[in-house]
């Protein structure tokens, strides 16, 4: 068992996972094409059509459970233990059609599966852009969360969104911004675990007494007055995690991959194939299985804490102290779909991110200065007129 520091925030209890645990920890099976019907072209997921569509003569071939084998094995657990033993197994993108570039600004590395000329960085739109060549080969995607959301869509969607944003900059609101979007494919880890808890605490029970007290009049009056009861108490529990999200990009702000968070990787996962992102830009794994294992371990220590702190009984607790353990830590690669918006007004960089499945939006955006004054005196002048008529009534 180990002990937990301080409480944090919780959240509730995952959904249980539709996936089984692998028995041993086997890299996942690539396929390297497949091809049109048609015109024997490579076929690319599209997302308005929800089908595989060749980019060549427009062929669709739908997807289906049938589709499946053909594309990949099923998305399974990896034992974390046997990973983090041997963190070589498990790389590649089943196809030698790539290249890489890193952005020389938020240093975000893009992998492309066909040749693409890419002129910005398609995470803050910046053209500080190089080719980027590794040693080691990257870090296999296990499965995916193919596109839903259409460009068209998101294009809709982020112009309302700028619309509600009352002080943007003019300017701003008329270029609406949508000629810089990007559907890119961001990395992720996910991790499920069986954990076993026990805590102590101090429970506390409020009781009050009345007491006199003589006013600023000199008059007696009575009051109630608050009192705490400390009791010990503790007591355990089972929990399981899963399918917690870790992100494996740098190339979008974490606060605003929370913001457009969750992604339904529990129920909607595909095995992971070369046609699902070509045509899409993919960004490359760039917080290892081991660092993310131990930012997963954090944050369920945190949620621990706070499932144990719902446990306490009475009306207040102090000194809470857990003692947790973790069993059957598994884990997956995936990537999940995120349509981004980079630009630079002014001197500053900003960025739009639309959850590529849901159509969630969270981003960033400089504030007009004139029309938060104008608002202000606005304000200020509406205080004006009403006073009198506050202060006759």
């Amino acid at each position: 068992m180990q002990c937990l520091g301080e409480m944090h925030a919780v959240t509730d209890k995952a959904p249980s996972s539709s996936y089984s645990p692998a028995t041993e920890a086997a890299p996942p099976a690539m396929v390297g094409k497949h091809v049109c019907p048609e015109c024997a072209g490579n076929l690319e997921w599209n997302a308005k059509a929800q089908s595989l569509k060749c980019p060549y003569c427009g062929t669709v071939v739908p997807w289906s459970e049938e589709t499946q084998p053909e594309l990949g094995q099923a998305v399974l657990e990896q034992d974390l233990a046997e990973a983090l033993r041997n963190p070589a197994n498990g790389r590649g993108w089943g196809t030698d059609e790539r290249y890489e570039v890193q952005c020389q600004n938020c240093r975000a590395i893009s992998v492309f599966l066909k040749k693409t000329t890419a002129q910005r960085c398609d995470f803050c739109g910046s053209p500080a852009i190089v080719a980027h060549e590794e040693r080691n080969d990257a870090i296999t995607p296990q499965s995916i969360l193919p596109f839903k959301i259409s460009d068209g869509q998101v294009r809709d969607k982020i112009r309302q969104w700028y619309g509600s944003r009352w002080f943007a900059p003019s300017k701003l609101k008329s270029a609406a911004l949508t000629d810089t979007l990007h559907g890119v494919y961001l990395p992720y880890w996910t991790f499920d675990a069986h954990a076993a808890a026990q805590w102590h605490a101090e429970a506390g029970y409020y009781y009050y007494t009345t007491e006199s007290y003589r006013d600023s009049n000199g008059n007696m009056q009575t009051r109630q007055v608050q009192h705490v009861r400390w009791e010990p108490a503790s007591g355990s529990l089972q929990h399981f995690f899963d399918d917690e999200l870790v992100p494996g990009t740098v190339g979008v702000q974490p606060n605003l991959l929370r913001q457009i968070e969750p992604f339904p990787t529990t129920t909607d996962l595909k095995p992971y194939s070369p046609e699902f992102v070509r045509g899409w830009t993919v960004e490359r794994y760039q917080v290892d299985l081991n660092k993310a294992a131990k930012l997963n371990e954090e944050d369920m220590d945190s949620q621990l804490r706070n499932l144990c702190s719902q446990q306490v009984p009475g009306d207040t607790q102090r000194n809470l102290q857990v003692q947790r353990q973790y069993s059957g830590r598994t884990f997956k690669h995936t990537l999940v779909p995120a349509w981004l918006v980079g630009y630079t007004y002014g001197s500053k960089t900003y960025q739009i991110v639309a959850n590529g499945y849901t159509g969630q939006i969270a981003g960033e955006r400089p504030y007009s200065w004139v029309k938060i004054t104008f608002a202000v005196l606005a304000v200020l002048l509406l205080l004006m007129l009403i006073a009198p008529m506050l202060v006759q009534s």
